[in-house]
C-alpha cells in the first residue's frame, strides 16, 4: 500500500512525485474539509535583500587550502526579503517587494524567479550599471550547516531612488510591511510613512546593523535570532532580554526569538485587561518551567503558554506579558538536508499569520511546520511550501 507522507528516494521520477503531492492534498483536504478562506486583507510590502545564491553541498568542510569536489550545485534566487516575501506569495498573500538589483544576467533571474512565485517587482530599482548581489553558500553534510559569503549590490540602494508618487503606490493597501534591515535608510523612508498611515510592522532583527534602532523604534512585531537579544541588551539570559526589548520598545507588540532545532520563545504584551491578575514571576524560572512541560516523544510543533505575568528589568521597569515556547519539527536525519533560508520561512509564515489574526499558538506551530518543510531541499526556496501543501493543512482550516 502506497503511504502518501513517508519520503521517497530521489531515484523516484518526477511525475510520480508530482502525483504523490497532489494526491496527498486530495486526501487531507477529504478527511478534513476545505481550506479557510484566505485573509481579505492579505496585501503585504517587504523591503530589503533580493539576490541571488550559488550553493554547492558538500561532504564535509574544507580546511584551508583544501581542494575538495561539491556533490551537488544549485543556483537560485536568496537574499531575507526576497526567500520570505516568496515563502508569504506561495501562502497565499499579495507580496509586493522594494529592493534594487542591477541589469545583469543576474538581475533578470532575480525577477523572473520573483514574479514566478507572484511576487509584485513593479517596485524593484533596476540600476543599468553595477551589480546585483549574491552569495557563495557551502552547505556541510556533515554537520547540516551552512557558510555563506556575501557580495553585495552596487550600486546601493538610497531613498531617492524611490519616488513619492511610487511610495504612495507601494503602501496603498498595504495590511503589513516587512523589513530586513537591509537598506536601511530606504527602509527608515517607508516605516515613517507607514506609521502615519497606520499600518503596522515587522522587523527582522538578525543581527546589529546600521539603522535597527530606528526600526525598531518604529515596529510593533520583531522576529529575531537566537543571539541578537542578549547582544542588543545585554541582559544576563534570553527570556530577560525579551523583557528588556519590551521595555525598551513600547510599540512592540510581541518579540519572538527563534532558537533553531530548540524551537522558538516569544513574548507577547499584555494591556492587563479588566479583572485579570498579573502573576509576579521570574523570566528566567518561567522559561525553565515551560520547558520541562514539553513533549519531547512528539515530532510534530506544539506551542505551551505561560498565564499573564507581571515581569521585571533591573533599572528599566515592569510589565505584563505572556511566554509562548514553540518547539520545532523534529526532522529525520535522512530527511534534513539545508537549513539555508529556514529564518526567512518562517517569517514567512509569520507574515501570513498576522493577516490571518492567529493566535500565538497556532502562528507559532505553523510557522515552525513551514521552516521544517524549507530544510527539507537544499537552497532557502526549493523546499518552500504552498499554500495547498498537505503538511499545512491542519493550520488553515
Amino acid at each position: 500500500m502506497l503511504n502518501l507522507y513517508s519520503p521517497l528516494p530521489s531515484t523516484y521520477p518526477l511525475s510520480f512525485r508530482n502525483f504523490r503531492v497532489k494526491m496527498s492534498s486530495l486526501v487531507v483536504q477529504a478527511c478534513a474539509g476545505p481550506l479557510s478562506p484566505l485573509p481579505e486583507s492579505r496585501t503585504v510590502l517587504g523591503v530589503g535583500g533580493v539576490g541571488v545564491d550559488i550553493l554547492a553541498t558538500v561532504d564535509s568542510y574544507p580546511n584551508p587550502d583544501d581542494k575538495i569536489r561539491s556533490t551537488s550545485l544549485k543556483v537560485q534566487g536568496g537574499g531575507n526579503a526576497g526567500n520570505a516575501l516568496t515563502c508569504a506569495a506561495r501562502l497565499g498573500l499579495d507580496a509586493r517587494l522594494i529592493s534594487k538589483i542591477a541589469d545583469d544576467a543576474q538581475g533578470r533571474g532575480i525577477l523572473e524567479e520573483l514574479q514566478a512565485d507572484s511576487v509584485d517587482t513593479s517596485f524593484l530599482v533596476v540600476s543599468k550599471d553595477g551589480n546585483s548581489p549574491f552569495t557563495y553558500i557551502i552547505v556541510d553534510n556533515e554537520t547540516k550547516t551552512r557558510t555563506c559569503i556575501h557580495t553585495p549590490g552596487f550600486p546601493p540602494m538610497i531613498p531617492d531612488d524611490l519616488s513619492k508618487s511610487n511610495l504612495s503606490a507601494a503602501l496603498n493597501g498595504v495590511r503589513l510591511l516587512y523589513s530586513d534591515v537591509r537598506l536601511h535608510e530606504t527602509a527608515i523612508v517607508i516605516a515613517k510613512e507607514a506609521n502615519c498611515m497606520g499600518i503596522p510592522m515587522l522587523i527582522d532583527a538578525e543581527k546589529k546593523r546600521e539603522g535597527l534602532d530606528d526600526l525598531l523604534n518604529l515596529t510593533d512585531y520583531v522576529v529575531c535570532s537566537a543571539k541578537f537579544p542578549q547582544a542588543w541588551t545585554e541582559a544576563s539570559s534570553i527570556p530577560n532580554a525579551l523583557v528588556c526589548m519590551l521595555l525598551k520598545l513600547p510599540k512592540v507588540k510581541f518579540v519572538i526569538v527563534t532558537l533553531g532545532e530548540d524551537g522558538c520563545l516569544m513574548l507577547e504584551r499584555c494591556l492587563g485587561a479588566e479583572g485579570v491578575q498579573s502573576e509576579e514571576s521570574d523570566a528566567d524560572s518561567q522559561y525553565e518551567s515551560m520547558k520541562q512541560k514539553r513533549d519531547r516523544n512528539k515530532s510534530i510543533p506544539t506551542c505551551i503558554s505561560s498565564n499573564q505575568l507581571q515581569l521585571s528589568a533591573e533599572g528599566i521597569g515592569v510589565m505584563n506579558g505572556r511566554f509562548y515556547l514553540g518547539t520545532a519539527e523534529k526532522i529525520p536525519p535522512s530527511e534534513l538536508v539545508d537549513t539555508t533560508g529556514a529564518g526567512d520561512a518562517f517569517i514567512g509564515a509569520v507574515l501570513y499569520a498576522i493577516c490571518a489574526n492567529m493566535p500565538p499558538e497556532k502562528m507559532l506551530t505553523f510557522a515552525a511546520q513551514v521552516a521544517a518543510a524549507s530544510c527539507r531541499a537544499l537552497g532557502a526556496r526549493t523546499g518552500l511550501p504552498h499554500r495547498a501543501d498537505p503538511r499545512l493543512a491542519p493550520f488553515l482550516h
